[in-house]
């Protein structure tokens, strides 16, 4: 928690005024007591109405003077958690996305969603009532044994003794509670994972008939959420009986004693009422503790969870700052001597791969399932770092370059096509921020795209819904390389991204690529032998190995993997 009260910082004044005006309130409000006794034993002894009216006008000035700082407190002690609560959680979503694929692999998106919106509203809320309550419950509950002392010492000595056990049974069920508030919401993010694993999925499920199989794992789920908050629910609510017993037999003991005060004279029937006054006082602010230390328990919790996060380090730092320029007569791209292994994992994915693609060649990537195709290609813009040798980029390894000049460098079709919601224009402009309309159209032209964009009448305007749900998986693929395209990159990296294209599209969109990219390098990963066929170079990958790299003539005679992979798809006379 130390270390997000950085955030306060910006909100120091607000911090300060929110707890003195609090401290403001229960002034006017230990004030109160005192007022009654002298209302019992002056004006009402004597009968004085006047006197009885001029106290009863200092108590309601007191209490509207309270009210006013009490909502003076409220608005500051919102102010400064708004204040954190935004802050955090601007800088929250910003360390996320400064992180790299392996350590978004590692976290997992259910649990980081969770933190960056359950738990931030927590602490948010926990820093509010820590600015309201936690100095004020402490000031009223040894200000009215303080106050009491000042009437009667005897009597005082009660709450000497009824403060300290009552602070035992709230620390102590707050050290209780703590560690399952945290077990809590490690369950919640369990639920919140089957929850978006069913949302994401729905159409699988439907399609497999799963839906009560899927209902129950998330009652089974969401089962153990409740029994574990029950749990703790269970000893929470311990408080407020235990704190109200306490009081009371407190209270109980104060009259007796008080009653014998009275008939020796020693106190009158009016201080009397004034002490009991300050033990209700203390009851309340007792209540009000205990809420305010299971709310704080339940921040330090998730405080906890988000720090956690922000001490995830990014993996991948940008060592320069400046730009640097492309080697004289360095290849586009260069793999020295690579290998890469995911982080826990007891293989290498990739492993001792060699070979350079000069500027403006087509390189094909083609090999089974879970051969590495698609982290060769994430390895050029630094999704990830090489675990041994290098990975070159005209001349220079991409560690050394600012990720910002390498990322520029290179347009990515993801193997998912993803579309954000707003309008065609807006998600084209993700390539190319200020990109013209004859930029993005030549681009969709390119992708073999237009066609379809002019059907829809809307041109540029075209409403895409989040994640391209209104639309069908190839039209999602072929304008993610336009968008993509728009950018004019040194070096494009398609993703197996035209698996959704029909053959004769597909064709179209390799021969438009070839023909309208001019110097580009173009990266193809496919399963597909006709998409990368024609390519300038070819490599075959097997269970993380390089196991042939050339043409496609050169491949299908030397290579045996590549020559299965072609007679597994192609005739005999497509082969040649």
């Amino acid at each position: 928690m130390k270390k997000l009260l950085k955030y306060l910082r910006e909100y120091r004044l607000e911090s300060f005024l929110g707890p003195l005006f609090k401290l403001l309130e229960a002034s006017f409000e230990l004030m109160v007591p005192l007022v009654m006794a002298k209302v019992i034993d002056v004006g009402i002894k004597t009968q004085d109405l006047p006197y009885i009216l001029k106290m009863g006008g200092i108590l309601v000035l007191l209490g509207v003077v309270g009210l006013v700082c009490s909502i003076t407190a409220q608005y500051f002690a919102a102010k400064a958690a708004a204040g954190f609560g935004t802050a955090l959680r601007n800088d929250l979503f910003s360390h996320i996305g400064s992180l790299s694929y392996a350590e978004l692999d590692k976290a997992g998106t259910a649990t980081l969603i969770t933190r960056m919106t359950s738990d931030a509203n927590q602490v948010q809320s926990g820093v509010n009532l820590f600015l309201r309550l936690f100095l004020r419950s402490p000031f009223i509950v040894f200000g009215a044994m303080a106050m009491a002392f000042t009437i009667d010492v005897k009597a005082a000595l009660i709450f000497v003794v009824v403060i300290p056990v009552l602070s035992v049974v709230v620390f102590g069920i707050m050290l209780i509670s703590m560690p399952l508030y945290k077990k809590v919401q490690r369950q919640l993010d369990r639920v919140l994972l089957t929850a978006r694993e069913n949302l994401s999925g729905v159409r699988v499920i439907r399609a497999f008939n799963r839906q009560e199989d899927e209902g129950r794992r998330f009652d089974e789920e969401n089962g153990k959420l409740v029994k574990i908050q029950v749990f703790v629910g269970k000893i929470s609510s311990l408080l407020n009986p235990l704190t109200y017993v306490i009081i009371n037999l407190g209270i109980i003991v104060l009259i007796q004693t008080g009653a014998k005060e009275v008939n020796r004279g020693i106190i009158t029937q009016g201080e009397v009422v004034a002490l009991v006054n300050y033990m209700s006082q203390i009851l309340v602010e007792l209540v009000k503790l205990a809420n305010l230390i299971i709310t704080i328990s339940k921040a330090l919790a998730c405080a906890n969870r988000i720090s956690a996060v922000f001490e995830q380090k990014p993996g991948i730092t940008e060592k320069n700052h400046t730009c640097l320029e492309a080697g004289e007569g360095a290849p586009a791209v260069e793999f020295k001597d690579m290998t890469f292994t995911y982080d826990g994992a007891r293989e290498p994915a990739l492993s001792n791969l060699s070979f350079s693609v000069t500027k403006g060649q087509t390189v094909g990537i083609i090999g089974g399932t879970g051969s590495g195709k698609s982290t060769l290609v994430n390895l050029i813009p630094r999704f990830y770092d090489a675990t041994e040798g290098g990975v070159l980029v005209d001349g220079h390894d991409v560690r050394e370059y600012p990720l910002d000049q390498l990322r520029g460098k290179a347009g990515v079709v993801p193997q998912k096509a993803v579309l954000f919601h707003g309008t065609l224009r807006e998600n084209m402009q993700w390539g190319k921020k200020n990109a013209t309309d004859d930029e993005i159209y030549e681009a969709l032209k390119t992708a073999q795209a237009l066609e379809f964009v002019e059907e829809k009448a809307e041109g540029l305007e075209l409403y895409i819904q989040a994640g391209g749900k209104n639309l069908s998986g190839g039209q999602r693929q072929r304008l993610t390389i336009a968008r993509a395209l728009v950018r004019k990159p040194e070096i494009l990296i398609m993703d197996d991204s035209a698996s959704a294209l029909d053959f004769a599209t597909d064709a179209r969109l390799r021969k438009a690529i070839k023909e309208r990219t001019q110097d580009m390098t173009v990266f193809i990963v496919s399963q597909r032998a006709t998409t990368i066929r024609n390519a300038d170079q070819i490599v075959v990958l097997d269970d993380g190995a390089m196991v042939g790299c050339g043409t496609h003539k050169e491949l299908f005679e030397n290579c045996e993997i590549y020559r299965e992979i072609c007679l597994s798809q192609l005739s005999k006379e497509e082969v040649q």
